[in-house]
């Protein structure tokens, strides 16, 4: 087959023209004919560090996006950001019939190796594991909006368990059981430092995924502050390190930071450091073992395992994730308020591996079957190798019925995924640059194993506790930012506060349901996330521009890194504090005030409405904490033990919900 031509467009920030050609072999390649000229204004990739000028890669970035555009032509067939030869003759066409029969995620993940599945978020990499999923998450979109009645998990029953025949069965008594061990293992191993006999429930191994946790050392560092973590375990357990980092928004320009997100760091490492501290305190550890029921009396909580296994305990703590049963009993099973969808893969062969993207904002909404998307990314350097890099796409929906399946979002993530990175760049010699594109290059890619998630979300989190001697705890309380994917940032900032409040709840035996809301207490700077998550996700009525998000996202990063990094850096890390928002909202509205209308389109009048309460209450929270907590603090210790322990969590949520917890 001969080679075929295709010319270009001109960018508008780049003066060029190249052609798209098609060789004998079916590999596609990008010659470029004439001199580059950079136009973009400088302010477009404007950086407060020299090093971070407009380099070819950043251009380049731009460039390959823009294939999306391409038309098909004989012999090239359109797939976003793509074009691809379709067929080597008489063979290669038999053999693409016979693929049409399974989808290309499931091609690719069949063909990978992968090991035993772990508990928690991202702990199963199986095509199997994703079809579950993906039949978990139609569910929720076609359940009611209403809530419905659920199978009881939790029962109350009057009387003392230690007077009850139940009590001759248990075979085991704990001070304290966790349910659920991924992150269940860190709150564990802080209530066994203080001296409680605590025990784990955990459904299937305990041990880390394989997948990295992306994450700061100024992070880490709130765990050995909790006493778990010895800091030099940082460096042992610490996979890959990179900066600087990017957060970028396609066609508009890019903001780069320091030391966020700039660690990723080994889940089975670190799980193993903890599972030998948890039981070298005497912590027990019950592996393959699922709750079956839990009966709360007046002096005990008792689980039953499905195994058949009795277990007692003071008190139960909840880390059973999104998806907790108990979760689900106390939320009548209400479908979330919103959900984000998240896929992605680890993969071998990327030259150009030194940074990250903490996030990268497509240019405008996308059509994913009967719904709107606005894709975001994330990418990392992982640390099994030098070319392995992990990158996300995510995308924030409500849970209606026709929201695209993750199998869906995977399929587009094959065809953009490359194009987003620039595999494979090869600088140019003299005038000429040639590189390929995405076609080949994900055959060239080794994919190590794919990633996949669904993270509910609910407006009135965090959850406060329902039944006495029962505490949510982690995803399951609903602690961490809206906003995020992920809980363990949340777990590393909140562990010391939870840690200490329940030790303090367990030794005044404080254990009925109003003492352990004070533990997952309202957090007005938790609340006003919402805005955010609801700005981010995309409006399926035409009313919007489809670039709004990423011009919203850009407006207020760019408003963000002028006013600094005390303002932009707790934001990176999913703290949100009332004077970095009130200097970011005023400065967004003198800078670009045309985009303040679109924004009430959104969003929706009610939800700026009822945002504007937590905005109010985020001030109010600030003003307690810096100027009433100092005059009740040296009080405390002359109050009655429950008067104490319930002023110490005011003054708790105060400093957590207004983000004054915060260290630069």
């Amino acid at each position: 087959m001969p080679e075929r031509t295709l010319p270009f467009i001109r960018d508008q920030y780049l003066a060029f023209e190249f052609d798209l050609r098609v060789n004998t072999e079916g590999r596609t390649k990008l010659v470029l004919t004439s001199e580059v000229r950079e136009r973009a204004p400088f302010t477009i990739h404007k950086s407060k560090t020299p090093h971070h000028k407009p380099n070819s890669r950043s251009l380049w970035t731009m460039l390959l996006l823009q294939l999306r555009q391409l038309q098909p032509i004989s012999g090239l067939c359109q797939s976003p950001s793509t074009a691809r030869i379709q067929g080597r003759g008489r063979v290669r066409s038999e053999a693409l019939q016979t693929q049409t029969l399974s989808s290309r995620t499931q091609r690719i993940m069949e063909g990978i190796s992968i090991s035993s599945e772990v508990g928690g978020a991202g702990g199963a990499y199986s095509y199997n594991a994703l079809r579950r999923l993906d039949q978990l998450w139609s569910s929720i979109c076609s359940a009611p909006a209403a809530p419905q009645e659920q199978w009881n998990v939790v029962s109350c029953i009057p009387g003392l368990f230690s007077h009850s025949d139940m009590s001759e069965r248990a075979v085991d008594t704990f001070d304290i059981i966790v349910c659920g061990g991924t992150l269940g293992i860190f709150i564990a191993t802080a209530l066994s430092i203080k001296g409680l006999r605590v025990g784990i429930v955990e459904r299937n191994l305990l041990k880390g995924r394989e997948q990295e946790w992306n994450i700061s050392r100024k992070e880490l560092l709130e765990l050995v502050e909790a006493g778990i973590l010895v800091e030099d375990e940082i460096e042992q357990i610490t996979a890959a390190k990179f900066n600087p980092n990017r957060c970028g928004f396609e066609g508009k320009g890019e903001v780069w930071v320091e030391d966020i997100l700039n660690l990723g760091i080994s889940p089975f490492k670190l799980i193993e450091i903890m599972k030998k501290r948890f039981t070298s305190l005497g912590g027990v550890i019950l592996e393959g073992y699922s709750v079956s029921n839990i009966s709360i009396y007046e002096d005990s909580a008792v689980m039953q395992l499905t195994e058949g296994k009795i277990l007692s305990s003071r008190l139960i703590i909840d880390a059973m994730g999104n998806f907790s049963p108990v979760v689900k009993q106390i939320r009548s099973g209400r479908k979330p308020d919103g959900v984000c969808l998240v896929v992605g893969s680890c993969a071998r062969g990327f030259k150009e591996n030194s940074t990250s993207d903490v996030i990268f904002s497509s240019s405008s909404v996308k059509k994913v079957g009967n719904s709107q998307v606005h894709y975001f990314w994330e990418a990392f350097p992982a640390g099994s190798g030098p070319t392995d890099r992990t990158t996300y796409m995510f995308t924030y929906v409500d849970p209606q019925p026709g929201c695209p399946k993750l199998e869906e979002l995977l399929e587009d993530y094959w065809d953009l995924m490359p194009a987003y990175q620039v595999i494979n760049c090869i600088l140019p010699c003299s005038l000429q640059l040639c590189f390929q594109v995405m076609g080949v290059l994900l055959d060239d890619l080794e994919i190590l194993r794919v990633i996949f998630g669904i993270f509910p979300t609910y407006c009135d989190s965090p959850l406060p506790a329902s039944f006495d001697r029962i505490l949510q705890f982690g995803d399951a309380s609903g602690i961490q930012s809206p906003v995020s994917f992920g809980g363990f940032g949340s777990l590393t900032r909140h562990l010391g506060r939870l840690s200490t409040g329940i030790y303090e709840a367990f030794n005044g035996n404080f254990l009925d349901s109003y003492s352990l809301s004070l533990l997952n207490p309202y957090m007005p700077n938790l609340s006003a996330s919402w805005l955010f998550q609801r700005a981010m996700s995309a409006k399926q009525q035409a009313d919007v521009s489809p670039d709004f998000i990423n011009e919203l996202l850009y407006v207020n990063f760019h408003c963000m890194q002028r006013l600094g990094d005390p303002i932009l850096r707790p934001f990176l890390q999913d703290v949100i504090q009332f004077g970095p928002l009130v200097k970011t909202l005023g400065l967004v509205m003198l800078s670009k005030p045309q985009i303040i209308p679109s924004i009430f389109k959104q969003v929706g009048v009610s939800v700026l409405l009822d945002w504007f309460g937590h905005f109010v209450m985020l001030g109010y929270y600030t003003f307690l904490s810096l100027l009433i907590d100092p005059v009740i603090r040296p009080w405390l210790n002359t109050l009655p033990d429950k008067r104490k322990y319930e002023w110490k969590r005011h003054l708790d949520a105060w400093k957590y919900g207004s983000g004054l917890d915060y260290k630069q």
